[in-house]
C-alpha cells in the first residue's frame, strides 16, 4: 500500500491550483472530455434522494447548504442515491442498482438464501435516479464512509458479477447486475473517508454481530479485510480516495482529538483510535500507522483497500485500474459531507476542483 501524506488543507488547495481551477474560479467546460453525472452513496445511517428526510435536510451539505444544488450550478449533474442505513455492502449495492436501473431490487437468490432475508425488495420502476446508462453513458460514483464500500462492491459486481448467484439462479431469472461485464458503465469512483480495511473504533476483537449481513460486520478490520479479497479493481475505472484526518499526534506518539476541526461528538471515539494498536483475532497487526484518525475511520485505512493497486495522487500521471490516494483532507469524518453543526464547511470549491479534474480525464 502506498504511504499516504498529510499536509495542510492550504497547501493541497495551492498544489491543485497548478493544474485545475482555483478555488472560487468558474470551470470552464469547453475544456472537459466528459461530463458524466455523479452519484453519491451516503454512509452509515445516512440518507438520499429517495428519502423524505432529505427535502428538509440534506445528507450533503447537511448544515451548510445543499452541496449538490451548488455543484449543479457549476455544470455538474448530480444525484444522492438513497441505500439502506445499516445493511451490508452486498445488499446496498444492489439498491444502489435498482435505483440505477429503475427496477425491483434483488439482493440474488443464493445471497438471500444464505442470510435469510428476501430476495427482493423496493421496486424503483418509472423512477430511476438517472435517464440513461450504459457503457456509452457513464456515472461517476461517490461513497461517503461506509458508501465506500457500497460502491466499492457494487462495482466489483458490475465488472465480474457473482460466481455464486450465476450458480443457484436460473439464466431466466438471474439479475444483469450478478452476470458482470459492464466495467466500463463506470467512468470513476472516488471514496470520501471510507473504512476500506476497517475501522479500529470497533476494538480489534471479531466481537461482531450474529448478522454478518450488517455495515457493522463488515467494518471490522478482520471482515473488511475479508471483503477486500473478494472486491476486483477494474482497468475499466478511475479511482481515487479522500482520507480524513482531525487528530493531533502527541509528544508520545498517541494521537489525540483536535478541537478546532472535530465535532464533540467524535472526540471520545478519536482518543480511543488514537491509542490502540494490537492485533486482530485474524492476525493482523494494528500498530502505529492506525492511530491518525477522523473520528471514526483511520486515516490510512481510508488511504486505499488492502488488495488493490495504490499509489500517491500525481496529476500528471493518473491511470485506470489503481487507486489515486490523494492528500488527506484537514476534517473529521463528515467534512467531505459537509460537515455537521458545530464544524461545518463548505466543500463545494473542493469537488468543483475534483470534478474538473475527471472531467478533463481521458
Amino acid at each position: 500500500m502506498a504511504k499516504i501524506i498529510s499536509v495542510p488543507m492550504a497547501i493541497i488547495m495551492a498544489i491543485v491550483s497548478l493544474f485545475f481551477p482555483c478555488k472560487g474560479e468558474e470551470v470552464n467546460p469547453e475544456e472537459w472530455n466528459t461530463n458524466y453525472p455523479y452519484v453519491f452513496v451516503h454512509g452509515l445511517m445516512g440518507w438520499g434522494s429517495y428519502d423524505p428526510q432529505y427535502k428538509i435536510m440534506p445528507y450533503w451539505g447537511m448544515f451548510g447548504g445543499e452541496l449538490l444544488g451548488k455543484l449543479e450550478k457549476k455544470g455538474y449533474d448530480c444525484y444522492a442515491a438513497s441505500v439502506a442505513p445499516s445493511s451490508s455492502a452486498w445488499d446496498r449495492a444492489c439498491e444502489l442498482y435498482a435505483q440505477l436501473t429503475g427496477t425491483v431490487v434483488d439482493y440474488g437468490k443464493a445471497h438471500s438464501e444464505f442470510c435469510g432475508h428476501e430476495r427482493f425488495g423496493e421496486d424503483f420502476t418509472g423512477r430511476a435516479l438517472i435517464d440513461e446508462w450504459d457503457s456509452e453513458n457513464k456515472i461517476n460514483l461517490l461513497g461517503h464512509s461506509f458508501g465506500g464500500a457500497t460502491i466499492r462492491v457494487f462495482a466489483s459486481l458490475m465488472s465480474v458479477g457473482s460466481e455464486a448467484e450465476i450458480a443457484a439462479t436460473d439464466p431466466d431469472d438471474i439479475s444483469p447486475f450478478f452476470t458482470g461485464g459492464k466495467a466500463d458503465f463506470i467512468y470513476s469512483m472516488t471514496s470520501l473517508a471510507a473504512p476500506h480495511n476497517g475501522t479500529s473504533a470497533y476494538g480489534l476483537s471479531n466481537d461482531a454481530p450474529e448478522n454478518t449481513d450488517t455495515a457493522a460486520y463488515d467494518m471490522f478490520i478482520d471482515h473488511a479485510l475479508e471483503l477486500n479479497k473478494t472486491i476486483v479493481t477494474s482497468k475499466e475505472t478511475f479511482y481515487f480516495s479522500i482520507p480524513c484526518t482531525a487528530t493531533i499526534k502527541n509528544a508520545d506518539g498517541t494521537y489525540s482529538a483536535d478541537s478546532s476541526r472535530m465535532e464533540s461528538i467524535y472526540r471520545s471515539s478519536a482518543d480511543e483510535i488514537g491509542r490502540l494498536t494490537g492485533t486482530t483475532d485474524g492476525g493482523y497487526v494494528v500498530d502505529e500507522s492506525w492511530l491518525e484518525n477522523d473520528g471514526l475511520v483511520n486515516t490510512v485505512s481510508a488511504s486505499a483497500p488492502s488488495s488493490a493497486p495504490s499509489k500517491n495522487f500525481d496529476s500528471s500521471a493518473i491511470e485506470k485500474g489503481i487507486w489515486q490516494i490523494m492528500p488527506v483532507y484537514q476534517g473529521d469524518h463528515m467534512s467531505l459531507q459537509g460537515g455537521m453543526m458545530r464544524v461545518n464547511t463548505d466543500v463545494a470549491d473542493y469537488y468543483t476542483i475534483h470534478f474538473d479534474m475527471i472531467n478533463k480525464l481521458s
